[in-house]
């Protein structure tokens, strides 16, 4: 597949060629890439038992994307006007595409692996640059012709050959639109921003990105009526037609000029064609010209000056007061400063934990709005309601998360310091790392649910937001004394999947909390709560200095059972 797909995307060499690229280069760039793509392992598969390198990877993306495809036929269905349909899908496929690009393929662009290979060959900017775009192009029609194949069925059936001769046209100029805007607005980001700033802020764009692109998901269908869908036209959001996803429906008026009812859209159609030819001569022609000069100070030597006022005022070095605070031990210490400040400077790490603290809120009123009752209504009697005990104990699924994830790192070999070092009790480093997440993530976290909490309900739930707090630290110290038993960021990303035993002690653990929970929810007397966060915190304590005192044959175990 990758031979055709390479086939078709050098066919335009013309276009190419006066762009600036050397095509033999270009060709030869981009057949190597693909080779390099097919031999990486599937996320899902085992690097022990990976003896021989995948030639399957690019076939079961196809497989896995038609399936995918199958939620994207709905708006099809779900709106009357033809129009509006269309605009609804090609929306949904353009935000998703987007945030492919701005999750995914951002790495592929801003690459540096190439320096010492291409970078020092007579190879120009433009060729570079367009031999990555084309390779994420490529990427992109790997997944979208699979994932519109159900929507492009379906349109055939709905308007005849007619209409699945069209379907392709708009999805090819949909998929440039995408391609060269984020890539264009990337490469004025790296012209405009410092090199070692620039990953920085795409980390915190794809952070937001994916927090809007998740609530979207969850929330946007609870808050409509499908009768409402049905009576929906575009002639009563006239601003749609600024939006480019408009555009792309306007093509539609070439097959049947009827379904234009707002004014002025056949001659939308044409916006749909030139404004992504515009936005690939802006991006290549302008933008594209200082690509490896940009690329290759992304990895230059970053030397940090520090801020003497804020060393002398001790504000920088608050985890330093800290460490010393809450630990009595060295290796305590250490453990707490080594996950502080790796838990800052890792990307990857804020890229995987910080969302799941916004999911929390997003699954509350998920959950709140699955009656299909408005929300100013569920708003109003939701201080009646004993729903803050669910919102308490979601908080459970952000900590987890960040515990989860604070022991993998791709730097993970340089943990054999940890096992050089004169460490009788690796517990204590372990202990340190829990207090550091859980002062710096958790304790914030929770605190302003409690906030929001008190500020619904009232002071009388302070007491259950003590025992939730205590209940939720201690279901996460299980979670780490049965399972998690590792070093911080000692572990590589693509990992066996843990014993049976420990699994089952898993489950276990996760049933213990949802007994706590349901306990917790049953009871009505204060007193009663008051038992119940003495027992809790009692047992909090002895799970604690189990998990403290964790010797090196239990790390040993643990990295064995891996």
């Amino acid at each position: 597949m990758n031979k055709f797909l390479l086939f078709l995307v050098m066919l335009p060499k013309a276009l190419w060629r006066s762009l600036g690229a050397d095509i033999e280069q270009l060709k030869w760039i981009l057949s190597v890439k693909l080779k390099m793509d097919d031999r990486k392992p599937l996320g899902f598969s085992r690097p022990q038992a990976q003896k021989k390198p995948s030639r399957y990877t690019s076939a079961l993306t196809v497989v896995v994307t038609f399936f995918t495809g199958i939620v994207y036929i709905f708006p099809l269905f779900g709106f009357k006007d033809t129009m509006l349909a269309l605009f609804a899908f090609y929306s949904m496929m353009l935000v998703l595409l987007s945030f492919m690009l701005i999750m995914d393929f951002s790495s592929v662009l801003v690459d540096t692996r190439d320096k010492l290979i291409i970078f020092t060959k007579p190879v120009n900017d433009k060729t570079i640059f367009l031999s990555r775009m084309l390779h994420i192009l490529i990427y992109f029609m790997r997944i979208v012709l699979p994932m519109s194949l159900p929507a492009w069925i379906v349109w055939g059936l709905l308007k005849g050959w007619k209409g699945a001769l069209w379907f392709p046209v708009p999805l090819i100029l949909l998929v440039f639109i995408c391609l060269f805007v984020v890539l264009g607005c990337y490469l004025l980001l790296l012209r405009l921003a410092k090199p070692e700033k620039f990953k920085d802020i795409i980390g915190y764009f794809q952070i937001a990105f994916s927090i809007i692109i998740f609530a979207s998901y969850y929330l946007l269908p609870r808050a409509t009526d499908n009768e409402m869908l049905q009576q929906m036209t575009a002639t009563q959001y006239p601003w749609i037609r600024y939006v480019p996803s408009y555009w792309l429906a306007a093509c539609w008026t070439w097959v049947d000029p009827s379904a234009a009812k707002l004014a002025g859209t056949q001659w939308l159609s044409i916006a749909a064609v030139l404004f992504p030819l515009a936005a690939m001569w802006v991006t290549i022609k302008m933008l594209a010209p200082s690509f490896i000069k940009r690329i290759s100070a992304i990895d230059g030597v970053e030397v940090h000056v520090p801020n003497m006022k804020k060393v002398k005022k001790g504000g920088s070095k608050i985890y330093y007061w800290l460490a010393n605070v809450l630990n009595s031990t060295n290796a305590s210490k250490a453990g707490f400063m080594l996950t502080w400040l790796q838990t800052a400077r890792s990307r990857t790490f804020k890229m995987r934990v910080y969302p799941s603290f916004a999911y929390i809120f997003v699954y509350f009123f998920y959950i709140l709005l699955s009656d299909n009752r408005p929300f100013a209504e569920v708003w109003e009697s939701l201080p009646q309601s004993g729903t803050y005990l669910l919102l308490l104990y979601l908080s459970s699924f952000a900590i987890m998360n960040a515990i989860n994830f604070v022991t993998i790192s791709e730097q993970y070999k340089a943990a054999w310091v940890y096992y050089s070092s004169p460490v009788a009790t690796p517990g204590h480093i372990l202990g340190g790392a829990f207090k550091a997440m859980w002062v710096k993530y958790y304790l914030p976290f929770f605190t302003a649910i409690a906030i929001f909490v008190i500020y619904i309900w009232g002071f009388s739930v302070v007491l259950d937001i003590l025992l939730a707090m205590v209940n939720v630290t201690m279901f996460a110290l299980c979670i780490l004394r049965v399972g998690y038993r590792h070093l911080p960021f000692s572990l590589a990303e693509q990992i066996k999947t843990s014993g049976a035993k420990t699994i089952f002690r898993v489950i276990f653990v996760f049933a213990l909390i949802g007994g706590l929970g349901i306990a917790h929810h049953l009871i009505h007397f204060w007193w009663l709560k008051l038992l119940f966060l003495v027992l809790s915190s009692i047992f909090l304590w002895l799970v604690w200095d189990s998990y403290h005192n964790t010797d090196w044959k239990s790390i040993r175990m643990a990295e064995d059972a891996l």
